[in-house]
C-alpha cells in the first residue's frame, strides 16, 4: 500500500520546520524528510548568521535557551562613518535553534526522517501528489512543500520559481574571539549587530559584525552576483579572499581568532520577487521562494512567517469534509505571503537594487542622510515606503538612478 500523509515537506530548515510545527499543532499528520543525518545536524546547513529581532523572538515563542546574546542597537557603517539605531535582537546558535524546532515539531506529533534527500516529485494526471526520495522511495500526501531553499528540486520541476543567478547572494561566515568590539576608531559594537557597506570589502554587497558576547563576535560578508559586483570587484578575488582581505584591514581584529571547533557557516539566497509561490497540491515556502529579506538579509522571521502562512492555507484547504487543494485554493498562500510576510517587496527590492549600485562616498553621505531624517525613516523604508525613500534621494543621485533604470529595462 501506498504510505500516505496529510502534508510531507521537504527539508527541516526554520521555514520546514516550523510549517511542520504548526501543522502537527493542528492534529495533520506531516512528513519531515531531511537530507542531512541527524547525527551532527545541522552540520551542512550550520550556514546562518541567525540574527533576528523581538517580534520574532515572541510571535515564534523561540527560548532563550538558543539565544547567544541579546542585542540592543542596530549598527550601520560605511567607510568613513556609522549610524546606530536604537533596536532589540538576538543573535541565535543557529545549530541549536534549528534542532529546538525539529524538537517541537517531534513533540506536537510530526514524523522526521533524516538522511532522506527528495529527488523529485511524483506526478498524477499533471499534478503532484508526492515525492520521490532516497532513490526509489515514494510517500504520498494531499499537499506537498518544498521547504529545500535554492536547491528547490520541487520547485523547480513544477516551474513554480525561476531562481536566477545573477540575483544569487553568497555568504561566508566565522565565529572568532578577541575581537575588539568597543574600537576608539569605530562606533561601540558591544550588544549590536552590525552591517558595513564598503565595496572595497564587499563588492555589491556588506560585511558585518554581530556580538556574541564579552570579545566574540560572528563576523562574515555577502555579496550579490550581478553587475554591481561585477563594477567593484578586484580580479581574482573570491568570497573567502575579501573576508581574508578584511580582517587583515580591520584593526578590530588584530588579536581575533577562530574560535576552536567552529565551522566555517556558507549559505546562498536569492534576492528577487517572487514569481509563483504555489500551484495545484503544492506550495514553496522559505528561501525556495525565495523570501529572505532584501535590504538587511535577514532569513528567518520571514521564512518561518511564510511558513505559518502555508499552515494556515493548508489548514484552511484540508479542514473541510470534502478536502479542496487546487491551484485557486491553495493561492491564498500567495494572497498572504504579499500581504503578511513580505508586504511592498518590490519597493524594497528597489531600494536594495539602488543601495548597491551606489559607490562608497554616497555610503558616507547616507549615513549623515540617516541621521537628520530620524529613526522613523530607516523603520518606513524597512517597510518599503517610497516616500521615505526619496528623502534620501539628492540630485546629485540621478546617475545612479538612471543606472537603475536602465537595469530594469534590460530586464
Amino acid at each position: 500500500m501506498r504510505e500516505r500523509f496529510d502534508v510531507v515537506i521537504a527539508g527541516a530548515g526554520p521555514a520546514g520546520a516550523q510549517c511542520a510545527r504548526d501543522l502537527a499543532e493542528r492534529n495533520y499528520e506531516v512528513l519531515v524528510l531531511e537530507s542531512e543525518p541527524e547525527d551532527g545536524f545541522p552540520r551542512q546547513s550550520n550556514k546562518s548568521t541567525a540574527g533576528t529581532f523581538m517580534s520574532a523572538m515572541t510571535g515564534f515563542a523561540i527560548p532563550d535557551d538558543v539565544v547567544m546574546n541579546y542585542t540592543d542597537n542596530v549598527v550601520l557603517e560605511s567607510p568613513n562613518d556609522h549610524y546606530v539605531r536604537n533596536q532589540t535582537g538576538a543573535v541565535l546558535e543557529f545549530a541549536e535553534f534549528k534542532q529546538w524546532l525539529v524538537s517541537e515539531g517531534r513533540d506536537k506529533g510530526a514524523t522526521y526522517r533524516f538522511d532522506s534527500r527528495v529527488s523529485a516529485p511524483i506526478m498524477e494526471n499533471g499534478e503532484i501528489v508526492g515525492v520521490r526520495y532516497d532513490g526509489d522511495e515514494e510517500v504520498y500526501a494531499d499537499i506537498v512543500i518544498d521547504a529545500t531553499g535554492p536547491a528547490a528540486p520541487l520547485a523547480k520541476e513544477l516551474d513554480v520559481c525561476n531562481l536566477q543567478r545573477n540575483h544569487q547572494a553568497i555568504g561566508v561566515e566565522y565565529e572568532f574571539e578577541g575581537v575588539e568590539v568597543d574600537h576608539d576608531d569605530y562606533a561601540d559594537l558591544r550588544d549590536a549587530m552590525m552591517l558595513r557597506l564598503d565595496h572595497d570589502l564587499a563588492p555589491g554587497g556588506y560585511s558585518w559584525i554581530f556580538h556574541t558576547g564579552e570579545d566574540t563576535a560572528k563576523v562574515g560578508l555577502c555579496y550579490i552576483q550581478n553587475g554591481s559586483h561585477q563594477k567593484y570587484a578586484k580580479d581574482g578575488m573570491g568570497i573567502d579572499d575579501y573576508l581574508e582581505y578584511w580582517l587583515d584591514s580591520d584593526p578590530r581584529f588584530d588579536d581575533a581568532e577562530r574560535i576552536e571547533g567552529t565551522q566555517a557557516h556558507r549559505g546562498s539566497a536569492h534576492i528577487q520577487p517572487p514569481d509563483s509561490m504555489s500551484t495545484d497540491n503544492f506550495m514553496a515556502i522559505g528561501d525556495t521562494v525565495p523570501t529572505v529579506d532584501p535590504l538587511w538579509g535577514e532569513g528567518i522571521h520571514k521564512g518561518m512567517k511564510s511558513a505559518r502562512a502555508a499552515a494556515a492555507t493548508a489548514d484552511s484547504a484540508l479542514k473541510p469534509d470534502e478536502p479542496d487543494t487546487s491551484a485557486e485554493n491553495l493561492s491564498v498562500y500567495d494572497q498572504l505571503w504579499h500581504s503578511e510576510v513580505a508586504p511592498k517587496h518590490n519597493a524594497r527590492l528597489m531600494m536594495t537594487e539602488l543601495l548597491y549600485l551606489a559607490p562608497n562616498e554616497r555610503y558616507d553621505q547616507l549615513m549623515d542622510d540617516l541621521r537628520s531624517t530620524g529613526q522613523d525613516t530607516l523603520r518606513q523604508i524597512n517597510g518599503g515606503d517610497r516616500r521615505a525613500i526619496a528623502k534620501l534621494t539628492h540630485l546629485s543621485d540621478m546617475p545612479i538612478l538612471v543606472e537603475y533604470a536602465r537595469r530594469r529595462l534590460d530586464i
